[in-house]
């Protein structure tokens, strides 16, 4: 391809989602957006049209119109001749990963600065041109005019050569609310209406000329050695072939299927280590594994005196499994790395962090290395995308032609990386009256190792390519203090070197598994003061919004004041009962309260929620629906994380590879879902994507102790082991 200019580039590529036949897009030349300034950002066309360049990414939490809602608002523009340009690291500037809920409060926050800078210099501009001070004027529908009437000028004439040429301003002055024209407003996301008609471009559905497909064969075992490859038992296969480096294996062919069946038909032989600790085995290991630090990351007065002043002293250990990411749709990637270039289309969260990643394992300079963001079929934090990136990467380069790699649903459950276990072990007392008198948690969690740009690749290791080793899943201690405000409160994180699996975050890393076991054992210790659950809690908490979430909660649900657990009917088959939890997310952000109501059957153990209510605070929405479809995405995806996902694994591999073996959540499992948003229009607006997920553990099982008195501290909770529970008790 000629070398464009941007602005001619961009509108060649203009077709680049729309199409399944591209041609390879220009690498050498481009770079990308610098991050601390307007244009870098922002354009503005000769026509008025309005391009918003984001580094982070809609991974379906609805930036394509919460972006633009901003960036109309802030600079006054007309929000039909608002576009965006996401995760492509030749057009957009390097805003970090997308992940932590931070594409709202930091990255759309730094392109709302942006936009107001813009905006403020438009108006200088366009005062000098009118000669009216920039006070008497306003920026409306891509022009600046004068707030009394009069003639106006279109924010392209004010500009040369279509560059404001100025760094953001971090102290700008934002509009206020009662100025909002887009924000607040539930519209419509542009990429839906696609979507519903099956005419969307996944990253599963692009192709390239010349394309091969792949299969990458993954060893029987982790950390199998290939000990030899017989090539001759796919040559009746048209096409197909081999590609081999060190351990790393694959078949490539023209045809899908031709790879499919070559991949089946390979035969392999590979070593057969025993690494594992097995599923049935996995908290022991948990319990033995080596510290690298420990971290006292909350201490609120001394709890050992208190705790033994205590009339009543309590503790438990909770614990959450190792689950999969479980995407939709298994993770794909395309690359075409030759002529000493790379361009890998990847749904990647981390695009500009992988650059230079995957600039240094092809041997090529960053500059020759473009990463461009295309929608997977699902996403829930780090899953198996930027492997399968690496994947196409390495074939491509050793092929010299477009390659797309496509995981198996066996893939992406067995290799994909892991959301870790948790151990928590949690002391508490209480004093005559049944206050709380001093709390104290230790929790077992993965350190994320210093420095680790991300997870390490499998393909990478199986070519004996070095890479930092270490692990990656997120701070995985947030929310293991108690919210509340009790007297003694420490708090404890024994960072562990090694995991029985690969890791890395999965959705709210870490806080569900910190959350069900910090508001379980809160219902715990109302339970032991013969308090009501929500009383309790409120008598504790100082935060407004988080007493407000809990009340508008129980009034939603009619609560009545009790004791959990109600009155049970052991001759009843069906039990049934209500619980609540909350959490302020990393004590700092979204204030949110989980309201459940379940059924349990004593002969099968089967437990089914039937009601959740969530009262949900995030600061100002931009766009409500956004919020609204992000909390009822978090409370459904963490209800089958509670119910039902359990990676299992004997002492060599994955052994739950479908979803036989992995169950999630069906339609015919999915509660009445009540959500109450609480829009705070003059405070900062905080990320929806992960939040809510928190609480919803901690209320299902506080549900099902109301209901049966089974206290349940190991998810998920499967029939087996409710109705285990229930054998327990009756014994």
């Amino acid at each position: 391809m000629t070398h464009l200019r941007r602005r001619g580039f961009l509108q060649a590529l203009a077709g680049l989602t729309v199409t399944f036949a591209l041609p390879r897009p220009a690498t050498a030349g481009l770079r990308s957006r610098a991050g601390d300034a307007v244009d870098g950002f922002l354009a503005i066309a000769p026509d008025g049209a309005v391009t918003v360049y984001a580094g982070k990414v809609d991974l379906g939490t609805g930036a394509r119109i919460a972006l633009p809602q901003i960036v109309a608002d802030e600079l006054g523009a007309d929000i039909a001749r608002v576009t965006l340009v996401e995760g492509d690291t030749a057009l957009t500037p390097d805003q970090g990963s997308t992940g932590g809920s931070t594409g709202i409060p930091v990255g759309a926050m730094q392109i709302r600065r942006a936009a107001a800078t813009a905006r403020e210099r438009l108006l200088a501009l366009a005062a000098t041109r009118l000669a009216l001070p920039a006070s008497d004027l306003e920026a409306v529908d891509g022009v600046v005019r004068p707030r009394s009437g009069g003639a106006s000028v279109a924010f392209a004439d004010l500009l040369a050569d279509g560059q404001l040429a100025l760094k953001v301003d971090p102290a700008v002055k934002l509009k206020p609310p009662n100025e909002f024209r887009y924000i607040g407003k539930p519209l419509r996301r542009p990429d839906v209406p696609a979507k519903m008609t099956g005419r969307h471009i996944y990253l599963q559905d692009f192709r390239l000329p010349d394309m091969l497909h792949a299969r990458v064969i993954r060893p029987p075992a982790v950390g199998a050695e290939l000990l030899s490859v017989d090539e001759a038992t796919i040559a009746a296969i048209p096409g197909a072939k081999v590609v081999r480096i060190k351990s790393f294996l694959a078949v490539v062919a023209p045809g899908e299927w031709n790879a499919v069946r070559a991949a089946r038909a390979l035969v392999t032989k590979w070593s057969e280590p025993h690494r594992l600790p097995g599923s049935d085995a996995v908290y022991a290991s948990v319990r033995a594994a080596d510290v690298a630090s420990s971290e006292v990351f909350r201490q609120v007065a001394e709890t050992g005196p208190a705790l033994a002043a205590s009339a009543r002293r309590f503790e438990a250990s909770y614990h959450w499994p190792i689950q999969s990411h479980a995407t939709m749709g298994p993770s794909c990637a395309v690359a075409d790395v030759r002529d000493g270039a790379a361009t890998v289309w990847t749904s990647s969260q981390g695009t500009h962090k992988n650059r230079a990643i995957f600039a240094r394992f092809l041997g090529l300079p960053a500059d020759r290395v473009r990463l461009v963001y295309m929608d997977g079929s699902g996403s829930y934090g780090t899953s198996g995308n930027d492997d399968a990136a690496a994947d196409a990467a390495l074939l491509s380069q050793a092929l010299s032609r477009p390659v797309r790699v496509q995981w198996s649903r066996q893939d992406e459950l067995a290799w994909d990386p892991k959301g870790p276990p948790q151990v928590l072990d949690v002391r508490a007392g209480l004093d005559a009256a049944g206050n709380v008198t001093a709390w104290e948690t230790d929790v077992l969690v993965p350190a994320n190792t210093a420095g680790l740009p991300g997870i390490p690749l499998l393909a990478l290791d199986a070519a004996g390519i070095a890479q930092p080793q270490g692990s990656s899943s997120g701070q995985t201690a947030g929310n293991a203090d108690p919210p509340y405000a009790f007297p003694a409160i420490k708090a404890t994180v024994r960072w562990l070197r090694t995991t029985p699996l690969r890791t890395s975050n999965l959705r709210a890393p870490g806080k569900i598994g910190n959350v069900f076991a910090v508001e379980c054992f809160t219902d715990e210790l109302a339970a032991a003061a013969g308090a009501d659950p929500l009383e309790f809690r409120l008598r504790a908490l100082r935060a407004p919004r988080g007493i407000e979430a809990l009340q508008r909660v129980a009034t939603a649900m009619a609560w009545q004041k009790r004791p959990s657990p109600g009155v049970i009917d052991s001759k009843a088959t069906i039990l049934r009962g209500r619980g609540i939890a909350y959490c302020q997310y990393k004590q700092a952000e979204n204030f949110v309260a989980m309201g459940a109501e379940v059924e349990a059957e004593r002969t099968t153990g089967i437990v089914r929620v039937t009601r959740i209510v969530c009262a949900h605070d995030c600061g100002l929405m931009i766009n409500p629906d956004n919020v609204r479809a992000q909390v009822e995405g978090c409370i459904l995806q963490t209800l089958s994380r509670t119910l039902f996902e359990e990676t299992l694994f004997d002492t060599s591999r994955v052994t739950s590879t479908d979803y036989a073996s992995y169950p999630l959540l069906t339609f015919p499992d999915v509660p009445k879902l009540d959500i109450i948003l609480l829009d705070r229009p003059t405070e900062r607006p905080l990320g929806a994507g992960e939040a809510p997920a928190a609480p919803v553990a901690a209320a299902i099982a506080n549900a099902i102790f109301d209901a049966t008195g089974l206290r349940l501290r190991t998810a998920p909770f499967t029939p087996a082991r409710v109705k285990a529970a229930f054998a327990a008790t009756a014994t």
